[in-house]
This record gives C-alpha cells, sequence and structure tokens, in this order.
C-alpha cells in the first residue's frame, strides 16, 4: 500500500474522456474486477443483474445536482454558486479571480452582486442589492474535463433518473448509467450525499495522508438504514455512496438512520465495514476518487485495470464507462 500521489498517476490519451454521453443510458461498457481471482472482464452495463446475488441491495446517491454556473451580463465573469446562505447572500467560485476582489460587482440578470469576502480557499462571499434565486437560468456545472459548454441535452443527461434531493455541484456519476427500467428490476435504496467542490480538489501533497477533504452534507433515511443492515451485500453505486455508508457505518455496528456531513477520506490501506462491491466511473490520476477505488480494488490491481482500459479504448469520467468490483 502507498501514501505516495505520484503511485497513483496514470497517462490519459485526452480522446479517451468522454465529451458527450453514450445515446441511450444503458449503452456503456462495464469492465468487471474479480478481486478474489485477480481477473478482469468485458461486458456492458444491462448485465449489472447477472452479477447480483439474492439478497444484494444496490444503494444508490439521489443528490439533484444544481444548475449552479452563471455568467455576468457582460459575459466577463463566470460564477459558480456554491450554497445560498440567506436573502441576498450567497458563497460562490468565480473565474478569473482577479476580477473579482473585495469590493467588486458583477451582474446577472440585472441583479448587482458585490464581493464581500474572500474565503482561505478562494471561495467568494457575495451580496445581492435584491433577493433572487441565482439558480434560475442557470447551466449544469459540467467538469472543466468536458471542453464546452452545458446545453439543453446535459440538463437531463447530466443528473441521474432517480434525482431528487437538489443540492450537489456534481453528479454522482455512477449512477447515470441507470434507466427506470433497469433500477425497477433490482432491489435498491437511496442515501443522499450532495456532492461539494471538494470532492474534486487536487492532493498537493506527496503524502497523501495530508490531505484533507472538505465537509459534504449527507442523509440517511430510517428506511434504507433498515434496509442496508438486512442486506446480504451492500452494491454502493458510486463513490459518494461508498463515503456516506462508511462514515455512517464507523458509528456503530448496525447503520442508523441519521443527517450529517463527512470529510472522510478513503484511501489504501483502508478497512471498508460497509460496501462489499462497488460499481464506479474511471477516474482521474491522483485524484480522491481513485484513491478510494485503489483502497476497494488494491492498487496495482486496479491500475492494470486503468491500462487494460486505455488500451481497450474505454470512454473515461462522468459521461464515460463503468468499472464493476466485486
Amino acid at each position: 500500500m502507498s501514501s505516495r500521489l505520484s503511485d497513483y498517476h496514470y497517462d490519459l490519451p485526452r480522446e479517451l474522456i468522454a465529451q458527450r454521453p453514450p445515446a441511450r443510458r444503458e449503452d456503456s461498457r462495464m469492465m468487471v474486477l474479480h478481486r478474489a481471482e485477480q481477473t478482469i472482464e468485458h461486458r456492458q452495463f444491462r448485465e449489472l443483474k447477472t452479477f447480483l446475488q439474492p439478497g444484494d441491495l444496490l444503494v444508490l446517491n439521489d443528490t439533484r445536482v444544481l444548475p449552479a454556473r452563471r455568467f455576468s451580463d457582460d459575459g466577463l465573469i463566470e460564477f459558480l454558486f456554491l450554497e445560498r446562505l440567506g436573502p441576498n447572500r450567497w458563497k460562490c467560485l468565480v473565474k478569473p479571480g482577479r476580477k473579482m476582489r473585495v469590493g467588486a460587482t458583477a451582474r446577472i440578470d440585472n441583479v448587482s452582486l458585490r464581493v464581500e469576502e474572500i474565503t482561505d480557499d478562494g471561495e467568494r462571499i457575495v451580496t445581492s442589492d435584491k433577493d433572487a434565486d441565482l439558480y434560475a437560468g442557470g447551466a449544469m456545472p459540467l467538469p472543466p474535463y468536458i471542453n464546452r459548454l452545458s446545453d439543453e441535452k446535459d440538463a437531463a443527461r447530466y443528473q441521474t433518473v432517480f434525482a431528487h434531493a437538489a443540492g450537489a455541484l456534481a453528479a454522482p456519476t455512477a449512477g447515470l448509467h441507470f434507466t427506470p427500467k433497469i433500477l425497477s428490476e433490482i432491489p435498491h435504496t437511496f442515501v443522499t450525499l450532495h456532492v461539494g467542490p471538494g470532492t474534486f480538489l487536487p492532493v498537493r501533497s506527496e503524502n497523501i495522508a495530508e490531505h484533507r477533504m472538505h465537509a459534504e452534507r449527507f442523509s440517511i433515511s430510517q428506511e434504507a438504514a433498515r434496509k442496508i443492515n438486512n442486506a446480504r451485500r451492500v452494491v454502493a453505486i458510486g463513490t459518494t455512496t461508498v463515503r456516506t455508508l462508511e462514515s455512517a457505518r464507523r458509528k456503530g455496528e448496525e447503520i442508523l438512520a441519521q443527517e450529517g456531513a463527512t470529510s472522510l477520506f478513503i484511501y489504501p490501506p483502508y478497512h471498508f465495514q460497509a460496501v462489499d462491491v462497488l460499481l464506479t466511473n474511471f477516474h482521474l490520476p491522483r485524484s480522491t476518487l481513485l484513491m478510494l477505488v485503489s483502497a476497494f480494488a488494491g492498487r496495482e490491481f486496479l491500475l492494470r485495470a486503468y491500462e487494460r482500459a486505455i488500451r481497450d479504448r474505454y470512454r473515461f469520467y462522468s459521461y464515460g464507462d463503468c468499472m464493476l468490483i466485486v
């Protein structure tokens, strides 16, 4: 097990970064990693059900992505609205930051915004001259490796079909492959973790143990807790679900209904207590998400699988293909 950042690197040809989703959600390829045998299969996502056993329970994150990206009326400033702090008060990220120092102003839909504070993380606290819903008319906050602005298709496809609780700044992308039909055929339940910008912050220290995750809000209902505790195997759909369940299970033998926040950073050698099987997309090199999946699958085995995925031209990242780890 390695705690060195450089041991979580791989080289990806840029043409393998998916810029659009597949024609249909269920058309994604699915690489299957068998941990015990250290073997790899190449399947389609629509075959997921064939790898499940009686008593298995899928757990999915039902967070809903906010249309948080806005541009100033003159087109010069890009805003990503992270949180509404109260009437006329917001937390946001801006580009370019040099144009939005304390006291600077910009307008969106003729609403004036003024920078009141810059946090240690570079976030802006802004106030508006009138109470307005700045998410209205906003666009999906597509990740920066998707080299285009979001459009009407993204409003549907960068959102899971089961998205319910609004609050995320990025989609729980492993859930994007599901259709209502596929989900209806598999026992499942939902938890909620609102994906924030901290999930995607780069790890800057060569010793990954020094990295600190930002806290993200999560909730588990009483019904979900009961189903999870009664499951034979828990099949987590995505890394956000893993972090939710592992954060909850650390507090006791059973998962309890709860609301809270987690800053849990999972990396090797982490001992999983709540999750037995994982469905996830392919993640960026040196990212906390890659480290989490390395802890689950084994770093060397996972990186061999990534090499195979590159050789076999899998599609990577948010709109890309997926990996089932059993």
